[in-house]
């Protein structure tokens, strides 16, 4: 071999070298879409995952109530499943940690989605068929199967858009935490239970606990690798507070507008409340204080006003009394209506910084 056929031999081994090293340490600018997404090889995306895992948890969270009657709106069963899945993937967007629906037709309101199908559509119950439809979508998908059996109110499931969310992972994600579902699998006493967590192979975990449950687990080392044992059990909220992730929300139901307040599964209840109605106070001139636990309450297709109608137990005048801040957060709006889904999107987007800065 010559020098000249040596030299160029040399150069395409650089390049190949070069090549191999952009695609392993740098971030490939992909813009097939027309606009700037960067796309991360599998160790930079564990990178990210690692710093997420050391920074600071939160503490605080955000709570979204709505009345389920908003699906009354939607013209037939499709658009109904749609338009829940509309208000699903604002709750993620903007990491909503509860979701309250609440009923204001002033009937005997129904608090599970457990029990007999009763119809959809204008006869049937709205709360509970968007509350199930809020649950499907932020159970993860591996998950579904033993959650979810065939019913009605899921019939139209395969419109929905999905939720993305970080517990949301395939098998071959990276993880300190996945949730799962304790199986009905024979162990030895005393040796804790086997979880399907997604992954290829079911997890053993420290506690003994009922098959068919739900759980959130956290992973150890070994069940990155090839050991799958010694992963424990933890609160669905540890995610969040111990690591900063945002872990989906929880779904439940209120009989009217006051159960909102009164059923609150935190000790010392909301420490913020805010209402939204086109009669508030404009939120520009607004700065929400520190608070630990804020709700953010939506009408329905007629305001709050009908909700707080409906419900005999609330012995206030107007609804304003009702909260800490009763907030516009659209002012000046082009449209003489802001249907709730679209309510949502607007409120979250205005209220984000301030709550950022509320809790700095």
């Amino acid at each position: 071999m010559d020098k000249s056929q040596k030299r160029k031999k040399d150069k395409k081994k650089d390049k190949k070298s070069k090549k191999k090293k952009l695609t392993q340490e740098q971030p490939v600018l992909d813009k097939s879409d027309g606009e700037d997404e960067v796309q991360y090889g599998t160790k930079a995306v564990e990178d990210v995952l690692n710093e997420a895992i050391e920074d600071k948890g939160r503490p605080w969270t955000v709570s979204v109530a709505l009345p389920g009657s908003i699906l009354d709106n939607a013209q037939s069963l499709p658009l109904r499943t749609y338009l829940a899945g509309q208000i699903a993937r604002a709750l993620v967007v903007f990491n909503v940690d509860e979701v309250i629906v609440f009923d204001e037709s002033g009937y005997d309101a129904v608090e599970s989605t457990e029990g007999t199908f009763q119809g959809i559509g204008r006869k049937g119950n709205a709360n509970v068929q968007l509350a199930r439809i809020l649950q499907y979508l932020e159970c993860p998908q591996y998950l579904r199967k033993n959650f979810f059996p065939k019913h009605p109110d899921l019939q139209y499931a395969g419109v929905l858009n999905p939720l993305d969310c970080p517990h949301h992972m395939r098998a071959e994600a990276p993880s300190s935490y996945r949730e799962g579902v304790v199986l009905k699998k024979q162990i030895a006493v005393g040796k804790g239970s086997y979880v399907d967590v997604g992954k290829t192979k079911e997890v053993q975990i420290d506690k003994q606990l009922q098959p068919g449950l739900r759980v959130t687990v956290r992973m150890n080392e070994g069940a990155e690798t090839s050991e799958f044992k010694h992963c424990k059990v933890v609160p669905p909220s540890e995610p969040r507070t111990n690591a900063g992730l945002y872990w989906g929300y929880s779904v439940r139901l209120a009989s009217s507008l006051g159960s909102v307040f009164t059923s609150c599964p935190y000790k010392d209840g909301y420490d913020l409340t805010i209402g939204t109605s086109e009669k508030g106070e404009n939120v520009d001139d607004v700065e929400l204080p520190e608070f630990r636990h804020l709700l953010v309450v939506f009408g329905g297709l007629k305001g709050l006003e009908n909700s707080l109608e409906a419900d005999e137990k609330l012995e206030v005048p107007e609804p304003s009394l009702l909260f800490d801040q009763y907030l516009n957060t659209c002012p000046n709006q082009g449209s003489g209506t802001i249907r709730t889904e679209e309510a949502i999107l607007v409120t979250m987007s205005i209220l984000r910084p301030k709550i950022l800065q509320a809790i700095s």
